[in-house]
């Protein structure tokens, strides 16, 4: 068992990232101790954890690690995987496209400084 400081060092998570996800049910503690309300975490604590930094680092929203989280069996992680792997591509596609519009935009300026 890993006090909540300890858990905080291995996952990467801040102690207040994991107290906010344990608040909104995201990854609660495996034991909080009745007298001093210590939190501890587990090894199966430390998986849940890392999935959870990966779905962040993929721009998952708190909602959809919810999502993810309450389907315990995982069944559906490479579908929404795929789904938010859609959405980066059309985001870079969309930016891809703002960025020509500036370029054009930056060339056309200077052409009419001409």
């Amino acid at each position: 068992m890993y006090k909540i400081s300890e858990f905080a060092d291995v996952t990467g998570l801040s102690k207040e990232t994991l107290r906010y996800y344990a608040e909104v049910k995201l990854l609660e503690p495996a034991y909080i101790d009745p007298v001093n309300k210590y939190r501890y975490y587990d090894d199966g604590s430390y998986f849940l954890a890392i999935l959870l930094v990966k779905l962040r680092g993929f721009g998952f929203t708190i909602q959809e690690m919810i999502s993810v989280m309450e389907d315990e069996s995982f069944a559906n992680l490479e579908k929404i995987l795929q789904q938010k792997r859609n959405t980066i591509l059309l985001q870079i596609d969309n930016l891809t496209a703002k960025l020509a519009e500036l370029d054009e935009f930056l060339v056309s300026g200077r052409e009419n400084e001409e």
